[in-house]
């Protein structure tokens, strides 16, 4: 997934409940899958941006040896302002980008 090229707005959205719940029929259904796409979108980005920033570790214990690093500090300027997980993962739910299945219940033999 790349969070960069998303269409998802950078704050907070009034939704409309009525798209949320046409594919699942069930609001709070729509609302756990929104959730758990957005816990994975969120490791993701934390995730890659670990990655991105063990470049500039340093395992010294002296605390007189820290610099301030601008390419590090650009890179986690750019993860604040990306969106929130939970607006990318509902804007991929709006969307029709996010592939789910429900479960069957099971039918009680008698």
């Amino acid at each position: 997934m790349d969070f960069k090229k998303t269409n998802a707005p950078a704050s907070t959205v009034t939704r409309d409940l009525n798209k949320l719940d046409t594919e699942t029929g069930n609001v709070y259904e729509s609302v756990t899958i929104i959730g758990k796409r957005a816990n994975k979108i969120s490791q993701d980005m934390k995730h890659e941006l670990n990655r991105k920033l063990e470049e500039f570790a340093y395992y010294t214990d002296n605390l007189e040896e820290v610099f301030e690093n601008r390419e590090q500090i650009e890179i986690s300027k750019f993860y604040e302002r990306l969106p929130k997980p939970v607006l990318i993962a509902t804007q991929e739910f709006i969307e029709g980008k996010l592939y789910f299945r429900m479960n069957e219940p099971e039918e009680k033999a008698e």
